[in-house]
């Protein structure tokens, strides 16, 4: 079967709306999603940058946000913007998704999280918001912070980090089939029908 990586970070707000739609778009074209988080801190610090571009950048956040209220009307999506600092330190979803990844159980959870951050207002760097959203999912945990706070698994966030950096991926979120790069929400479909 075709296999569509999606790159994606929890701070990302266009990430929100692609997360909430590869599964479903990807399982209708018979392609298969492998779920790639990473962090964009590194990516942006090497453009010298220190926060993200929608907040260096006033005309740009304006725009991003008004764009994913529209997006979000079309896909029948809450959205309610987090009332915590944008962006949300996603390091800890992060490490807990790619720890999910050997269980099967990374899809849900990251689709939980993106919820929680722009549809619920909660903190997801907070241990109980990820504690809680585990608990729906059926997961201990105690035993999913375990292993996402393994060595290996931290250095594995970070060797993906470094391959997302090495395969020119340059923001969220990203699509990658093959040496294929799509980039956005918007070119998903695209993304969806190059793997097919």
């Amino acid at each position: 079967m075709a296999v569509l990586e999606f790159w994606f970070e929890f701070a990302s707000t266009y990430s929100y709306p692609a997360a909430m739609r590869a599964a479903g778009l990807a399982e209708a074209a018979g392609v298969t999603v492998r779920w790639r988080p990473f962090l964009l801190g590194p990516i942006f610090g090497a453009q010298g940058w220190n926060d993200s571009p929608f907040n260096i950048y006033p005309a740009k956040g304006r725009y991003m946000w008004r764009d994913l209220e529209r997006i979000c009307a079309r896909e029948n999506l809450p959205l309610k913007l987090p009332p915590h600092r944008f962006p949300q330190n996603g390091l800890k979803a992060a490490r807990l998704a790619l720890a999910g990844e050997k269980d099967d159980w990374a899809p849900d959870f990251v689709r939980a999280v993106y919820s929680a951050n722009f549809a619920e207002q909660k903190d997801i760097s907070d241990d109980a918001t990820l504690a809680a959203i585990l608990g729906t999912l059926g997961r201990d945990p105690e035993t999913a912070f375990a292993a996402a706070n393994t060595t290996e698994n931290k250095a594995a966030l970070k060797t993906q980090t470094e391959e997302a950096i090495a395969r020119g991926i340059f923001g969220a979120p990203s699509f990658t089939v093959g040496n294929e790069l799509f980039w956005g929400n918007d070119r998903l479909e695209e993304a969806i029908a190059w793997a097919r």
